[in-house]
């Protein structure tokens, strides 16, 4: 089933030399194709430097070498003569769905019969992707999370369109790249919506914490007693110390897009709307919530704000993971939890779910009243707690 050699990596920024480098690990001959001349130089850098280090460790595969490796990985700029020769292109560019599907076309117009073309996107729509081109059969999601050699998962979507024979090499292609923080995790996403399954589980959180950023702002709370609030205990980053890092625009793009596509609750709140307008986009302008002038910031968490409750979170995320399984993007409970672990580290909703899920619904009607967010209502799979059984 499986018989990619050749693999186009389209977009080589932080994403693409990221997914390049368990590519090359795992034996495949890479060509890595983008416009821009440092991007290009900082992946070549970035790979070769990162398999020197793997090489000192003894952490390479046995009887493979640098020189080895980085013979197997070539850049360029000219996509329609990368693609000719191509079993499989993967697509990291920026999140501009008429670029992804200029790129797809050109790429199906260009390559073999057999070419997969997966889309790293992280939410949109791969039927949307596959609309103009000519072979919308051999069009998938395969989204990574960065950084890829490190994040176990890798979600597999399927467009409405998509072959089953697509879907497979590439899950078999994604189970064949190592990862370097335990086991790589592979999960099929059987339809293609908004922000398949990690993403989608966790985005409405941010309905419950654009009301906590408001209220805190209205009430003169410091951010670091917020950030204490809402941050998990032993996590490598506060939160809202992550939020800067990650830029607060995507935040806001993330969201204007799930109002879009989803439900107008999430529409950005009153905080982070001022902070896109006063470009106080985190790390990359400087100042965010905190001041980045210094290098990271160190926010002290020893004193909460006490405007949260977690178990809101916990409520708000199973039920949208009991969305997803009425909507048919995953039909087992254990794929969402399994999805989270591997993507995000922590645990995922669904198990305490399905023993508070009467708690967990009582407590989404009294918030969604509370903010006057009707999405955040309890859908009727985790009312009736049906989901249980959907192992």
């Amino acid at each position: 089933m499986n018989k990619v050699k050749n693999i186009v990596m389209l977009g080589f920024g932080d994403m693409g030399k990221g997914i390049a480098q368990v590519c090359l690990m795992a034996g495949y001959n890479v060509v890595a194709v983008d416009v821009n001349d440092e991007l290009i130089k900082k992946g070549l850098d970035y790979n070769k430097t990162g398999f020197e280090k793997l090489e000192s460790k003894g952490k390479l595969p046995k009887g493979v070498s640098v020189v080895e490796i980085m013979s197997r990985l070539s850049v360029g700029k000219n996509l329609i003569e990368a693609s000719k020769d191509a079993d499989l292109v993967i697509e990291a560019v920026v999140e501009k769905l008429n670029l992804k599907q200029k790129l797809c076309k050109d790429v199906m117009e260009n390559s073999p019969d057999h070419c997969i073309f997966a889309s790293n996107t992280s939410s949109m729509n791969i039927t949307e992707i596959a609309k103009d081109c000519v072979k919308p059969q051999n069009v998938i999601g395969m989204h990574f999370f960065n950084p890829a050699p490190m994040m176990r998962l890798i979600e597999v979507i399927k467009g409405d369109k998509s072959s089953d024979e697509a879907m497979e090499i590439g899950v078999k292609v994604s189970e064949s790249l190592p990862c370097l923080r335990g086991e790589r995790y592979v999960a099929r996403v059987l339809k293609s919506r908004p922000g398949f399954i990690v993403n989608r589980v966790l985005s409405p959180s941010s309905i419950y914490s654009n009301y906590i950023l408001d209220l805190a702002y209205e009430k003169g709370i410091p951010w670091e007693q917020v950030d204490s609030d809402l941050s998990r205990p032993n996590a490598p980053m506060s939160l809202l110390t992550l939020a800067d890092f990650t830029g607060r625009d995507i935040a806001y793009h993330g969201q204007l897009y799930y109002a879009e596509k989803l439900s107008p609750d999430y529409k950005p709140g009153k905080v982070l709307t001022m902070q896109y307008n006063e470009k106080k986009l985190g790390k990359k302008t400087g100042q965010g919530f905190y001041d980045w002038s210094k290098g990271r910031p160190q926010p002290d968490l020893s004193k909460k704000a006490g405007l949260v409750n977690s178990l809101v979170f916990a409520a708000i995320n199973a039920n949208e993971g009991c969305r997803i399984l009425e909507e048919g993007v995953v039909d087992s409970w254990k794929v969402i939890d399994e999805a989270v672990l591997a993507g995000m580290n922590f645990p995922g909703p669904m198990k305490y779910a399905i023993e508070h899920y009467e708690e967990l619904s009582e407590l989404l009607e009294e918030y969604s009243e509370k903010l006057g967010k009707p999405y955040l209502k309890p859908c009727e799979l985790l009312k009736t707690g049906k989901f249980v059984k959907m192992v």
